[in-house]
Parts: structure tokens; C-alpha cells; sequence
């Protein structure tokens, strides 16, 4: 039986291990864009979930150049953990939402860091036009690309209420245009979104089992200060999951996955002073430690993940 470094899903560090041989760190870097649905294109506010910091509250200062970011945060981790190479993520709000000479620059900026050994970039799939793909594609060429597309959930009634802005079939014409070019994607999908019990959430996962995707990423939902679901939740407060529910959510995700598939995140960690529910959720090292305890003690580690023989969906 052969584990994942240690681990009963296919990790992301097993994965970077396996491809380069050494451990990889994420820079979260910040690319000074903003979001279709913000700035009125689509609509107003972004998505009811989202702080005012797009999701990229852990990212670099925007003003700085993108050498300068790197520099940066390389140097914050410098004392916490010894790296040679790293990837370039820019994460904050919607990272193809611009010009394709403006991303030209900025994309080109970091790979050309001889430490940056990968590119990463958080977006829309409504916001990949044909040029900014094929800008992709040409960027892949020198190294390694990434897109994550935030689909959240695959039921259109949540999609709406989240105000995502986009029906399902944009998702699915941006997977099958992004891997027409060989590049990678790995889906973020949010895990306790008002109105979605167990089926509703293990829904999502099967059918993202089957689409070609690379990876994924599983959130907890977080209720942050000055969001519209804070509003939601105060006004109309609905169930959020205890931590043993969350625990137990994964582990039935993860049962769903196949064994290719990279599982980027388990859980998420909301800024301390922006985090209204749930609490528990702020300590992510207890979480992890939590999910990858409950996965001993079920022995999952002799289930489904070491089925190699399992078929790709997508062949």
C-alpha cells in the first residue's frame, strides 16, 4: 500500500514532491485587479461571500511590483520555512479581469524569477476570453500554468443566491477551452453554503470527479464582517457546520475523488478579525490535525484511495 506522504488523498505537497522534487511554497501575490461582478459589468458588491479584499486579504501589497511582492514574501517566510523554488499565485479578486498586455507584463514578471518554478492564477471562467487563453497557453510554454475557476457549487438555485454571476455551462466551456491548450485546472468549490445539505455539496463533488480538472480545493464557508452573507446571517441565520460535521464532510468528498485527482486545500482560514462563524475554523493547523486524525481512526487509508486501477472519467 503506497500513501500520499503519509496522507490518504492525493496532496498537493505529495504532488509538488513528486514533480520537482523538493517542497514548493505558495506567493500569494496581488495583481491590483478587481471583479466583473464588482465593478458593474455583471453586478455590484462580488459575490455575497466575499470580503473587500476579493479572498486575497493574505495577499501582497498591490502597489509594489510583482518582483518586489515576491522578494516580500519570500522574505516572511525566510524564517519559518526553508524553500528553493516556489509558485507565483495571484489570488486576490479576479486575476484574468484585464488587458492581455497588463497580464502579459505581470505574468511574464514572475516566471521570469528564477525561483518562481510555477504560475497560478485564480479567476472567473467568464473572464477567459480566446486571447487570454492563448496568452495561457504561451505562458505554459515557458512554465507551468494553473487556473483555478471559483465554481463553488454546480446547483444554478445557490449559484444565484451567491450571486456568482455566470450559469454552469460557461464553467464547462472554460474547461474544455483551457485543456484544449494542456493546462491545468483546479476548481474551488465551498463547502456549507446556505440551502446545500450533504447530497446537495457530495453533488458537486461527483461531478467534478468527472469533468477534466486537475485539482481541487474544498472550503469551509466562512461568514465574514462586512459581507452580504453576514447581512444574511443575521437577518435570517441559517445552520453552519460544527467542526465534526466539517470533518465529516470531507471525509465523504474525498471518498468521491479519484486517485489523480491533486486535493489542493481541505479547509480554509479566514482573517481572525473579519470572522464571524465558524470560530473553531480559525485555528486551521487544529483542523487539519482534526480531519487527518478522524482519517486514522476510520482506517480509511485501506479504502478507495489506493483503487489505481480506477479508469480517468474523462478518457
Amino acid at each position: 500500500m503506497t500513501l500520499w506522504n503519509d496522507k490518504p488523498y492525493h496532496s498537493l505537497d505529495y504532488e509538488l514532491k513528486r514533480r520537482f522534487g523538493e517542497k514548493i511554497y505558495r506567493l500569494a501575490l496581488n495583481g491590483g485587479m478587481t471583479c466583473p461582478n464588482r465593478d458593474g459589468r455583471i453586478g455590484y458588491g462580488g459575490c455575497i461571500f466575499c470580503s473587500s479584499g476579493g479572498s486575497g486579504e493574505f495577499a501582497a501589497d498591490p502597489a509594489l511590483s510583482i518582483r518586489q511582492q515576491i522578494a516580500e514574501a519570500r522574505e516572511r517566510l525566510a524564517g519559518r520555512r526553508q524553500a528553493n523554488h516556489y509558485i507565483a499565485y495571484f489570488q486576490a479578486y479576479t486575476n484574468t479581469y484585464a488587458p492581455v498586455p497588463y497580464l502579459r507584463s505581470i505574468f511574464t514578471e514572475a516566471i521570469s524569477c528564477p525561483e518562481i518554478i510555477l504560475l497560478s492564477i485564480a479567476t472567473r471562467p467568464d473572464c477567459l476570453q480566446p486571447e487570454i487563453v492563448n496568452l495561457l497557453s504561451e505562458l505554459s510554454r515557458i512554465k507551468p500554468v494553473w487556473v483555478e475557476l471559483g465554481l463553488q457549487t454546480i446547483h444554478e438555485d445557490t449559484a444565484a443566491l451567491i450571486r456568482r454571476g455566470y450559469p454552469l455551462s460557461v464553467y464547462e466551456d472554460a474547461v474544455s477551452r483551457l485543456r484544449s491548450h494542456g493546462i491545468e485546472i483546479i476548481t474551488h468549490v465551498i463547502l456549507g453554503l446556505p440551502g446545500e445539505d450533504r447530497e446537495r455539496m457530495l453533488q458537486t463533488i461527483r461531478y467534478l470527479n468527472g469533468r477534466d480538472i486537475q485539482g481541487i480545493k474544498l472550503q469551509l464557508l466562512h461568514i465574514l464582517k462586512g459581507t452580504d452573507l453576514a447581512a444574511l446571517y443575521e437577518q435570517e441565520p441559517f445552520h453552519v457546520f460544527t467542526l465534526e460535521e466539517y470533518v465529516e464532510m470531507i471525509l465523504a468528498c474525498t471518498e468521491q475523488l479519484r486517485p489523480d485527482l491533486v486535493i489542493h486545500r481541505l479547509t480554509g482560514d479566514g482573517p481572525k478579525d473579519l470572522l464571524i462563524a465558524p470560530l473553531w475554523s480559525s485555528s486551521k493547523r487544529h483542523v487539519l490535525n482534526t480531519i487527518h486524525r478522524e482519517f486514522r481512526i476510520r482506517d480509511t487509508w485501506q479504502g478507495k484511495y489506493y483503487r489505481k486501477e480506477w479508469s480517468t472519467p474523462y478518457d
